[in-house]
């Protein structure tokens, strides 16, 4: 039998009132495969090679399709559920047939109309479903190294752990729950930077951007400008964001950081009025 889940290019070999039968043209040992006659490319013939891809009907019969699902065997991605059942939910997958999501491989509740995060599985009788265990079909052999800035899909939250990420649909990625600032939703797109990368080649993310170098520059500016104002800056952390960005060219976060890294550093020092210089 073909596998199913996958595209195969092969020959149609003869042509009936259902359709055109199909097979690879080395000979291989396995059964013809049924494209449907509405399916069947206009103007085609005998010998002629076809991309399709192969599946299992309502009938559990093998058949083919020249339209393309959104996900194959082996992918994952964020598909809509079209209906939810006692024995499973059905995804819409782009095919007439929609992908079947047991019970058993669902993660929490779901609803008609969400959006789940699924992979594309064989079951224990050879058919295709989907199964929201993603994190089993992510792999860890990413090319992305330490402050990458990559884009993925929350598949998975655990408050204590952090989000789970899919970067790519491909790559294993964890934002911990100490980085998470905002509520991040499941099936959320994002994008953050590769704040580790661990042995097993797991990445871990952040949503904040790389401060360090930004720091040591804003923190010189305002350097700057004590020492060429003797008395002082009249500016501190209730001071407005449109003050400090026409004065500094930087956001209120970031004088905020740097004013933090010259206090820590006993450089500065608050006073009711603002900021002044400490004499060395």
């Amino acid at each position: 039998m073909l596998e199913t889940g996958k595209y195969h290019k092969l020959r149609i070999l003869r042509k009936s009132a259902h359709g055109a039968y199909l097979n690879k043209e080395d000979g291989s040992p396995v059964d013809d495969v049924l494209l449907p006659i509405r399916q069947v490319p206009e103007n085609s013939k005998i010998g002629d090679e076809v991309e399709v891809f192969v599946y299992m009907d309502s009938e559990d019969r093998v058949i083919s399709t020249v339209n393309k699902p959104r996900l194959t065997l082996g992918e994952c991605g964020l598909l809509k559920v079209a209906q939810t059942t006692k024995i499973g939910a059905f995804l819409d997958w782009g095919l007439e047939k929609d992908l079947f999501l047991p019970f058993d491989n669902q993660r929490g509740k779901i609803h008609t109309g969400d959006g789940v995060y699924v992979g594309v599985i064989h079951d224990n009788k050879d058919r295709l479903c989907a199964t929201m265990n993603a994190y089993d079909m992510l792999s860890a052999d990413s090319p992305y190294k330490l402050n990458d800035m990559v884009k993925g899909t929350v598949y998975s939250i655990n408050e204590k752990v952090g989000a789970f990420v899919a970067i790519e649909d491909k790559y294993h990625g964890l934002i911990p729950s100490r980085e998470i600032l905002d509520n991040l939703k499941f099936g959320e797109s994002i994008e953050a930077r590769v704040s580790n990368v661990r042995n097993d080649g797991k990445l871990i993310l952040s949503l904040r951007k790389k401060a360090y170098g930004e720091i040591d520059s804003d923190a010189e500016k305002i350097l700057l400008e004590l020492k060429n104002n003797s008395e002082g800056l009249p500016l501190g952390e209730k001071s407005s964001p449109n003050l400090i960005k026409k004065r500094f060219g930087m956001s209120k976060a970031a004088f905020k950081r740097a004013i933090g890294r010259l206090l820590k550093s006993k450089k500065i020092e608050i006073t009711d009025t603002g900021i002044v210089l400490i004499e060395e």
